[in-house]
């Protein structure tokens, strides 16, 4: 299944909501893309990965970069609501040091500052 995003506003901060497979290529640039886009607009960006049935590690890599350049410019990242299956991808390679992850969409948003959608 192709990625789809799906973008809202809450309180300030940009919700990205992923569905299907984050592949690298035409998949993760889109995400680039839309993740870049929101930094623009707001300092935190919520990426919600619930509906994400597969990531690649190109994919992880797209994000890993885009984590250290946005925290290099005052902005913050935070994965929401990741399956258990990317959750043990993320703490085995070491990621879950990298970025912000939250059980749920609604923890993230708190985390920023913003009430929940």
């Amino acid at each position: 299944m192709k990625l789809k995003i799906d973008k809202r506003e809450a309180n300030g901060i940009t919700i990205l909501s992923c569905q299907g497979r984050i592949m690298f290529g035409e998949d993760s640039s889109g995400l680039r893309d839309a993740v870049r886009q929101a930094l623009s607009g707001t300092r935190n960006v919520v990426v919600n990965l619930s509906q994400v049935t597969y990531i690649d590690s190109g994919a992880l890599g797209m994000l890993v970069g885009l984590s250290a350049a946005s925290k290099s410019e005052g902005a913050h990242i935070k994965l929401a609501a990741p399956s258990q299956r990317l959750r043990d991808v993320l703490h085995t390679t070491k990621l879950l040091s990298v970025f912000e992850v939250y059980d749920t969409e609604e923890e993230a948003l708190a985390s920023a500052g913003g009430a929940t959608a």
